[in-house]
């Protein structure tokens, strides 16, 4: 994939610059089409029968299959169904019941606020202790006492970026296990969670990998914890054994054992056609144009509105996210003022205007035009108009 040549087939409006597939990816081509199939087809004349002709129970493992090498998985060892909230509160719950002996869950207090929540309602439900670490060195937070160490891989507000392998390998060498959050990275960064040594691993699929609004996570468990792994919310496609409806719930065997209610087949299928637009494309030939749309935006905001903002992620290729992050007193008028030019970012409270870059979709013309954008907003003070004094409900 070269600078100026990203994947194409993208429902993009002509003339938009979207710099937002960081919080929702573009809708990829054929996706519209799929889910009419399912609709009307699948659905529509199939009926009930579709779960067994359609396949609609095996569409879990087909995606994994997809997902699984984008984060250096094996398609065995991932379970799609439930919301990113869901699959971090059972993973959470796992990881814990591994650690009897240890009663301290650790999460950065910049990670993203759902993780906090999940992870703070874990431990006030299992009579453990919530504890936060410092960002810039989390492996002190980790001590005899910890069982989780919690973090996100790429930083919501900021773009920054951990070292997955050398946080992982710290807080192994003190008996803790660790779990990443891959919402902000898988699709746009490398991930190689097995290379890493992780433990266990949650991601969501509307950003980066652009499978629509509210679509479903995916989890992932070493192989290693599978057997001992014992997940909360013991629901019958859990089971070995779901059509038996059995009265006592026996697990299924490997992963299979975090399923618990019936699959969202019309989310599952949206999000199996949008993973398409992977296909032959290499996590490494990603993350170069990914550095390349960074790089530039950088380097055309320093030379262009210097001293106007203050760029928040960090330079370093090795600590940096695909998005870039700009600190602005009135960041949300800037958005706003943006948006109202046809490129869309977004803004994190407080003073935090976000542009995420899809490697799949955005081009180095993207960059310029944005930029170019950018700067006639602030030179008028388009960002001052009073319309935005009152902030949307989504920001």
């Amino acid at each position: 994939m070269s600078g100026e040549s990203p994947v194409s087939g993208f429902e993009l409006t002509e003339g938009l610059v979207y710099l937002d597939g960081n919080s929702l990816g573009a809708l990829p081509s054929g996706v519209a089409e799929r889910l009419d199939d399912v609709l009307r087809r699948e659905w529509g004349a199939g009926l009930i029968r579709s779960w067994n002709d359609a396949k609609w129970m095996e569409l879990s493992q087909r995606i994994a299959g997809k997902i699984a090498p984008l984060v250096g998985v094996s398609p065995d060892d991932v379970h799609l169904g439930d919301s990113t909230s869901v699959s971090l509160f059972k993973t959470t719950v796992a990881a814990a019941r591994l650690r009897p002996d240890r009663h301290v869950l650790v999460v950065e207090p910049s990670t993203f606020p759902t993780d906090g929540y999940i992870i703070a309602g874990v431990a006030d439900l299992m009579g453990l202790e919530l504890r936060w670490c410092d960002p810039a060195d989390p492996l002190a937070a980790v001590d005899e006492d910890v069982a989780l160490l919690n973090l996100t891989h790429v930083d919501f507000r900021t773009g920054a970026m951990f070292d997955m392998a050398a946080i992982t390998a710290g807080a192994h060498e003190r008996g803790a296990l660790v779990q990443w959050d891959l919402c902000h990275s898988a699709g746009a960064v490398p991930v190689d969670l097995t290379g890493a040594g992780a433990d266990l691993a949650v991601g969501c699929t509307y950003k980066y990998l652009n499978g629509g609004p509210g679509s479903p996570a995916f989890l992932w468990v070493a192989p290693e914890h599978q057997a001992a792994a014992r997940q909360p919310i013991t629901g019958w496609m859990g089971h070995q054994s779901p059509f038996a409806m059995a009265r006592d719930y026996e697990p299924t065997p490997g992963i299979r054992a975090f399923g618990s209610g019936t699959p969202p087949v019309l989310a599952l299928s949206a999000l199996e056609a949008s993973l398409a637009a992977f296909d032959g494309v290499s996590v490494d030939s990603l993350r170069e144009h990914s550095l390349a749309l960074t790089d530039l935006f950088i380097a055309l905001v320093e030379e262009r509105l210097p001293g106007v903002f203050e760029i928040v992620t960090p330079r370093e290729h090795s600590r940096r996210g695909s998005q870039v992050s700009l600190r602005h007193e009135q960041a949300y008028g800037v958005v706003q003022a943006l948006i109202a030019r046809e490129v869309i970012g977004d803004f994190r409270d407080p003073d935090i205007a976000r542009f995420g870059f899809a490697p799949l979709y955005n081009t180095l013309d993207d960059v310029r035009t944005a930029v170019d954008r950018l700067e006639q907003v602030m030179a008028a003070e388009e960002h001052r108009d009073p319309a935005y004094a009152e902030r949307n409900a989504v920001t």
